[in-house]
């Protein structure tokens, strides 16, 4: 199938394929443990890759030789149709990860959820969306983990990140980044009034180690050591092991209080904020996106939002962006968002095209 080889180039992938393998057979390729790591994360990359095109191209060959036997035997046709509809489906797979083309979209992803306008509500509402990105990614067996969490004095969270580990989990997310907004009825108003929360989302890359952000820790960081909440035994929670930092020349924050040492605390908290610094950077081509980011947005009327979820009276979630719309929202917050990712990367795909 020529299609395969040219458009997902697939020689190439196959060719580059060959060139790790024999690499790897060589002896002493384990003597360069960070060099031997990004040989086999590559090789593991481009295995996700060119799989699906082995497949896709193969089948092809199959639908050629049923298209033959359909033409001279009818019974035929029903699995020439079964056949056709299969590569068809593979062939969307193949198409949606060839959009995740930059560098950094094969990179694990930090999700940032903060609570916004609304009190309680809004605290609530980022806690719902902290389980619905880590239910995203449990469905996917990606690994999550938890590195910041701050309660809300009532309930939910007032702020949280989340590391969430696996293939192109950078790539699939980063769209998710801006305003979320929910519709519903209070269940904190004895009034049962109907009231709209939001919560702030940013998606950052956790970026490896061949990409680097010039970052003066002394004089453009302030680094701040507070007393860990919530879960994480009596040590934690009786020593100043949590960290947040804050680039002063764009207020940018993050913190990290996952770790009992201060000293782990403080490295992911360096790592997070590089992540977040570049991609500010990447996005100062898109002033729409670059705006979502720190102070620049805000997290509420007024904001851009990107999803709206309304629970009452009506019930259903739409994207602001794409215009893809369910009319069931709790498969959504249970994690079920793939449909509205997979909606963003084919309309920002036509944007960069048109």
């Amino acid at each position: 199938m020529s299609i395969s080889g040219t458009l997902f180039d697939l020689a190439a992938q196959t060719e580059r394929t060959v060139q790790i393998n024999k690499l790897m057979a060589e002896p002493g390729f384990w003597e360069t443990q960070e060099t031997a790591q990004k040989l086999v994360s590559e090789l593991s990359r481009l295995k996700l890759s060119a799989t699906p095109l082995q497949e896709l191209s193969s089948g092809a060959d199959d639908l050629e030789v049923l298209i033959e036997f359909a033409e001279e035997d009818e019974s035929s046709v029903a699995e020439l149709e079964s056949t056709l509809k299969r590569l068809s489906v593979q062939l969307e797979h193949v198409e949606l990860r060839a959009m995740l083309s930059e560098p950094e979209d094969s990179c694990a992803a930090f999700v940032q959820i903060q609570a916004g306008e609304g009190g309680t509500d809004s605290a609530d509402w980022a806690e719902m969306l902290f389980r619905m990105y880590a239910r995203w990614a449990e469905q996917r067996n990606f690994k999550v983990e938890i590195v910041d969490r701050s309660e809300s004095e009532e309930a939910g969270i007032r702020n949280g990140t989340l590391l969430i580990q696996g293939d192109y989990a950078y790539g699939y997310l980063r769209g998710e980044t801006g305003n979320h907004r929910l519709i519903r009825i209070s269940p904190f108003d004895s009034a049962g009034r109907r009231h709209t929360s939001f919560a702030a989302v940013d998606v950052t890359p956790e970026l490896g180690n061949d990409i680097e952000i010039e970052i003066d820790w002394d004089k453009d960081v302030r680094e701040d050591t507070y007393r860990a909440s919530g879960a994480g035994g009596q040590h934690v929670n009786k020593t100043d092991s949590a960290i947040r930092l804050t680039y002063l020349p764009s207020n940018e924050v993050v913190q990290c209080q996952n770790e009992r040492s201060q000293h782990k605390n403080r490295s992911l908290a360096r790592k997070m904020l590089q992540a977040k610094l570049y991609q500010v950077e990447k996005e100062k081509r898109d002033a729409e996106l670059a705006a979502k980011r720190g102070q620049k947005s805000k997290i509420g009327f007024g904001g851009d939002t990107v999803r709206n979820y309304v629970l009452h009276p009506d019930q259903f979630v739409k994207d602001a962006r794409t215009g893809h719309k369910v009319g069931n929202p709790q498969p959504v917050l249970d994690g079920g968002i793939d449909p509205f990712l997979e909606a963003y990367l084919r309309w920002s795909l036509g944007r960069t095209q048109a």
